[in-house]
């Protein structure tokens, strides 16, 4: 029976204009680093490191993959690079937030769960350092204390659409695939967990979709589907009687 909900994060349960989000970002990231490397050739540096992580199925942190990459790309003191990166996560990361969408039906399906003592994960692709997370959280009306387990890239060791990423969740959490709903919006990166016998929840109010395959998810609507099959759950107390 499921008690535990794993929630993407970028147009699911944080909805957001992807576009326009990944053009604040990295016009705010090519201004912090002006001085240091024209953008063009940081973002390029950026994606290519990023790759390298999405790819890796080494057991090394994210954040170990990605600024070894970086650090090949710069040739360069790492080191400056690092402290920078770090400023920009507490102050122009912020500009990104102008791309979040308010949409109050999550927030309470969020809070509707919570409240029928359903245990909440944040299973967001661990790509950025654990603050930018905590930010995204907080733009989506949350705390990061609201979930028992959120992914980073200091912390985790794989990135999605690897099933890698998701036997780390379940083994970090404690969970059987069978406890678990996976709810996000991206098929390749979110609908993959259902390999591994974990239910999903298919939101498509900020669908991704790179291919031409049928899409399969166990349920699948808009927010306000979504809404209502969380009215529609029942609380974790009556699962456990169930069970």
């Amino acid at each position: 029976m499921i008690n535990t909900i794993l929630f993407d994060l970028d147009g699911t349960m944080l909805p957001l204009n992807l576009d326009q989000f990944l053009k604040l970002y990295f016009s705010a990231m090519g201004r912090k680093f002006h001085d240091l490397i024209d953008s063009k050739t940081l973002i390029h540096y950026i994606m290519t490191a990023t790759d390298e992580m999405v790819k890796d199925t080494e057991y090394r942190t994210n954040e170990i993959v990605f600024m070894d990459k970086f650090a090949q790309l710069i040739q360069s003191d790492l080191n400056v690079y690092r402290q920078r990166f770090d400023e920009f996560y507490d102050r122009e990361f912020f500009e990104a937030k102008a791309s979040v969408v308010d949409s109050p039906m999550m927030r309470d399906s969020v809070r509707l769960l919570k409240d029928k003592g359903y245990e909440l994960v944040i299973a967001t692709n661990p790509l950025f350092p654990e603050k930018a997370i905590h930010h995204r959280i907080r733009w989506s009306g949350f705390e990061p204390e609201d979930f028992v387990y959120i992914p980073s890239y200091e912390k985790n060791h794989f990135c999605k659409p690897q099933l890698l990423f998701y036997k780390e969740v379940l083994r970090e959490t404690g969970k059987k695939p069978q406890e678990c709903l996976m709810v996000g919006n991206d098929v390749q990166e979110d609908l993959i967990a259902a390999e591994l016998g974990i239910d999903t929840y298919l939101i498509t109010d900020f669908l991704i979709h790179r291919t031409q395959e049928p899409i399969k998810a166990t349920y699948q609507g808009s927010y306000a589907d979504f809404y209502q099959f969380v009215q529609a759950l029942p609380t974790l107390e009556q699962v456990e009687k169930m069970a």
